[in-house]
């Protein structure tokens, strides 16, 4: 008998290929609600009459609220599954975009955007959907269309927006436009919801037996689960700086050590009820056949903070890098720029193709290898260098970025199926932790230095790959309510 085939025929609309087109065009339009506002920024500014710091806080609030909302995302579609909860998504920020569209005053506008940032969070749901309908020998190449089409709908709006904005005409163009994606993520949340079902027929969706946090399986693993929620809080706190008096001043003192005391206040909750969730491991051995390393999730969270994390700050200094480095023109500098994240549309996929033919761990860590050498090779650009080997540069560093952004989520699905929401979750949320450390640093740093900075944390992330991370096992084991074990292929 030969072997299963890894093809997939994307020209179908049927069964599990069905249920991939509709979930990666849900993630389109999710990037294409949050990222609404990019385009027509110049608009909003001319029309609501806002300074450069307040367009600056706009940018900064439209991705405060995704690091904590990937996380409350990824237990609710454990808990819930994600038919109902991107259906829900979808449906609430169709409602913030007309509360967007429609703000008097610059306050409601920085209200709306920071509710947005929820939006933003929708790539979580479609990892998990796509894990119960693919095998585990298709789920690299199909986590690597989902996330990488559908993160072509920033592209969609920068494209469609502004000619929006422009047929509607007036100081309130900008206004339909944005209201124009709450329509459609309107109409797609009742398309979505009674199109897709959570798993194929007769399969079973396994879900966390508690919830409030992961299960972790050891004391080691509880240890180390809190250290990794530092970062998370520790982003927003560095995103709140930010805002506060000592940098853009756009929030008084007061409000800043509120916002402080509450991130403290809520770590401290949260590990109050990672606590009563997993106490269990302090007096008891949890059975071999329910055990998952939590050193896999985090590793995996740091190479997303590398890949994704790195691709979202490079993306938003390019242009200005090769303006300054080469004297290019604006619309020269961008379309440089925009090959760095334009290849995410091929590469992710490719990345979780890689890591479907060639192994998990091998393909993960020579991406990631690839991924420091990029970086060190951008560190290096000057304005002696030739325009064409700069650019050749920056496709080699995009090639091995984007790539490793579908090699990491190749490999989530496969740590523990019940905790795929919470796992991808919690994944995505360092990619955007990334984004404000790498950022944060090139406030303080020169260009070069930033990108050695990356390079630095690549390398540092490929040595925990290589000394640490397992590939995933044959199978690993789900425990039905009545004691059932099922066993689910891995590879």
């Amino acid at each position: 008998m030969s072997a299963p085939s890894n093809r997939l025929n994307l020209l179908s609309f049927s069964g599990k290929i069905r249920i991939l087109h509709l979930s990666w065009v849900a993630f389109f339009i999710s990037f294409f609600v949050w990222f609404n506002h990019a385009p027509l920024l110049a608009m909003m500014r001319e029309s609501m009459g806002l300074s450069e710091q307040q367009v600056k806080t706009l940018l900064i609030l439209n991705v405060a609220l995704t690091i904590p909302a990937r996380i409350i995302i990824g237990m609710l579609v454990d808990a819930f599954g994600p038919r109902r909860i991107y259906s829900m998504l979808l449906f609430v920020s169709s409602f913030l975009c007309f509360g967007f569209a429609m703000a008097d005053d610059y306050e409601q506008l920085a209200l709306m955007r920071f509710l947005m940032g929820f939006v933003g969070a929708g790539f979580v749901i479609g990892i998990r959907m796509i894990s119960e309908w693919f095998p585990a020998r298709q789920t690299g190449l199909a986590q690597g269309i989902y996330g990488g089409w559908g993160n072509f709908g920033s592209a969609g709006a920068a494209v469609i927006l502004p000619t929006v904005a422009l047929m509607f005409g007036g100081d309130d163009g900008w206004r339909w436009a944005i209201a124009s994606t709450g329509v459609v993520a309107f109409v797609y949340s009742a398309i979505y919801f009674f199109s897709v079902t959570d798993t194929p027929k007769g399969s079973t969706y396994f879900k966390p037996k508690k919830n409030g946090g992961l299960e972790i399986t050891s004391r080691f693993d509880f240890f180390l689960y809190l250290l990794m929620n530092i970062p998370l809080y520790a982003a927003l706190a560095v995103l709140t700086w930010k805002l506060s008096p000592a940098n853009l001043n756009m929030l008084s003192t007061g409000v800043t050590d509120i916002i402080y005391i509450i991130l403290g206040s809520l770590y401290i909750f949260q590990t109050i009820r990672i606590y009563q969730i997993n106490k269990h491991v302090f007096t008891e051995t949890v059975p071999e056949i329910e055990r998952y390393k939590f050193k896999q999730v985090a590793i995996l969270d740091l190479s997303y903070m590398v890949t994704f994390g790195s691709e979202l700050s490079v993306v938003s200094i390019l242009p200005l890098f090769f303006m300054d480095t080469f004297n290019l023109s604006a619309v020269e500098a961008g379309l440089v720029a925009s090959v760095f994240a334009g290849l995410n549309l091929i590469m992710r996929p490719a990345g979780g193709w890689i890591s479907d033919k060639f192994g998990r761990k091998l393909s993960l860590g020579i991406l990631m290898a690839g991924t420091a050498i990029g970086y060190y090779l951008l560190s290096m650009v000057t304005s002696e260098w030739g325009i064409a080997l700069a650019v050749i540069v920056v496709i080699f560093s995009s090639v091995f970025v984007n790539a490793g952004n579908g090699a990491v989520f190749a490999i989530i699905p496969l740590v523990k199926r019940r905790l795929t929401g919470q796992i991808a979750g919690m994944a995505g949320a360092y990619g955007n932790v990334g984004a404000v450390i790498f950022l944060t640093t090139l406030s303080f740093v020169a260009t070069d230095v930033f990108f050695m900075v990356i390079a630095a944390f690549a390398f540092v992330v490929f040595l925990l790959i290589t000394m640490f991370l397992d590939n995933p096992r044959d199978q690993m084991a789900e425990v039905l309510p009545d004691g059932t074990v099922q066993m689910i292929e891995v590879e």
